[in-house]
């Protein structure tokens, strides 16, 4: 299985060298040549496994340049209960009606990042020994909250590497913040950005690309890579778990195999959504990838009317992960449903970047609608659904996930689809505290960030994940806030260059 770029076709490159790239040199994204099929029978056999093993299998269908034992030496330092708090490590609940919750952030940060940025660091690693790369590896990565903290924790202390980390000063929640602040490592860096997540992710993309810095790294023995899902070892751990998802429900009898079931991802940077894609189209049989998106919904006008547009007003919102107006994985999709094009790939980002908005085919819009339904709620919305969900069914979800019902909610009733439904729960409740408790008790409070998490504990009988109790007494390390027009020299001045 060899690597095409989004913006060169020809370009040609094995899993382990766009895993260290992160990003290819034109710009573009990695994507497979093919996308790999799972029969039913191999999607049944799955359920029989354990997750390490089940990743194992569905990573050895892309990563075939990887020994079958260092895929299983990456799964299995990655997903173990020295990370998870779940011996399953995706939890699969059952809400409602058919309707289940793929609780993705029993990891170590509390987000579904962790499912992917646990076993980035044993992929990226393995990567540069199989390419015989002997420079030292930097990972830049721009954050709308969740993804930031996952990644330095996925580092902290990997011999080899060093990670910067930025973020939006104030577009990420308390806790979100303080677990970066606080973090732990000898070769973690993090930084606030005066702007929003767009700005650190559209900076941080102009670095990797930028010719002076390149030469700069090069006399200094340093390369660049990615931790955000731009990598394609980012993505694909992404797809395991809707692998899990469905061959789970198999194994339970929840379903029978073959049965279609909806998909609905609450959707900022198109990565988790563009995952199950590429589940479906491997065999798992998918009946709507439905997208669900905040007030800033860029994603739902797209898929509704094919016009990309990010000239809008910008919203902070309760959900914040989601608060991204360019959504850098439309880009892969949008490459398979072109017929792998190029050329016209290059036509509408360009026009992204220099007008900000482009226009797809009307091809492609009737892919889009034939794959996708969307939908988005406001931050009203979002509170009472939180509320909803816990009066009726007793169980408490954050901000994100909150989202993702009432899309989907929305969705069954203008379609009457009874389809049975895997909701993508990305994040603990614990993380958005100051939303999630005003949703329950109906009122806003101004106790602070840890009395709130204590409350949230009372009413819900949630445990209280040990890595956000323990921020409490942790000293902050990083507080540095820049102009995003000094990203650049920031990163050289951190490298020491």
């Amino acid at each position: 299985m060899f690597y095409n770029s989004t913006r060169n076709s020809e370009v040609k490159v094995t899993s382990a060298e766009a895993i260290t790239q992160g990003i290819s040199v034109d710009g573009g994204l990695f994507v497979p040549e093919s996308i790999p099929e799972l029969s039913l029978d191999e999607i049944k056999a799955v359920g029989d496994m354990k997750y390490a093993d089940r990743a194992a299998y569905v990573f050895s269908k892309y990563l075939t340049d990887f020994t079958d034992a260092e895929i299983h030496y990456c799964t299995d330092n990655a997903y173990s209960t020295k990370n998870f708090e779940s011996e399953s490590i995706a939890e699969l609940a059952h809400l409602f009606d058919g309707t289940y919750m793929l609780e993705l952030w029993h990891g170590p940060t509390c987000a579904f990042k962790d499912m992917a940025l646990q076993i980035l660091p044993y992929f990226l690693t393995t990567s540069a020994k199989k390419i015989n790369l002997d420079k030292k590896i930097v990972i830049l990565v721009a954050t709308s909250g969740d993804t930031g903290k996952a990644a330095l924790e996925g580092f902290k202390d990997v011999e080899g590497t060093s990670i910067l980390v930025f973020y939006p000063e104030d577009g990420v929640s308390p806790m979100q913040k303080r677990q970066m602040k606080t973090q732990e490592g000898s070769n973690v860096g993090v930084c606030a950005i005066k702007g929003n997540f767009d700005d650190c992710q559209n900076g941080v993309k102009a670095i990797f690309t930028d010719e002076d810095v390149k030469a700069q790294l090069a006399e200094n023995g340093i390369v660049f890579s990615s931790a955000n899902s731009i990598n394609w070892g980012r993505l694909v751990p992404q797809i395991v778990y809707y692998v899990s998802a469905y061959a789970e429900l198999v194994k339970d009898g929840e379903i029978a195999l073959g049965d279609k079931i909806n998909i609905v991802v609450p959707t900022g940077n198109f990565g988790n959504i563009l995952a199950a894609y590429y589940a479906k189209h491997m065999g798992v049989p998918v009946n709507k990838l439905i997208c669900a998106s905040n007030i800033n919904n860029v994603l739902t006008d797209f898929i509704n009317t094919g016009v990309y547009d990010r000239n809008r007003q910008f919203y902070a919102t309760v959900s914040p992960s989601m608060d991204i107006l360019i959504s850098s994985n439309l880009e892969r999709l949008l490459y398979l449903m072109t017929g792998r094009d190029d050329a016209i790939i290059r036509e509408w980002f360009g026009k992204l970047s220099a007008e900000g908005r482009y226009e797809v085919s009307a091809d492609v819009k009737a892919k889009l609608n034939e794959e996708f339904c969307a939908g988005f709620c406001d931050d009203e919305q979002t509170k009472s659904t939180i509320h909803a969900i816990y009066e009726k069914y007793g169980y408490t979800c954050d901000t994100h996930t909150a989202v993702a019902v009432k899309v989907y909610n929305d969705y069954r009733e203008a379609t009457g689809d009874t389809t049975k439904t895997v909701i993508a729960s990305t994040a603990s409740p614990y993380k958005f505290s100051a939303a999630v408790l005003e949703a329950l008790e109906g009122k806003s409070s101004d106790i602070d960030e840890y009395a709130k998490v204590d409350r949230i504990a009372e009413l819900s009988k949630l445990d209280i994940p040990a890595a956000l109790a323990d921020l409490k007494n942790k000293p902050e390390r990083f507080n540095d806030v820049i102009d995003k027009a000094d990203q650049k020299q920031y990163v050289l001045r951190t490298l020491g260059i």
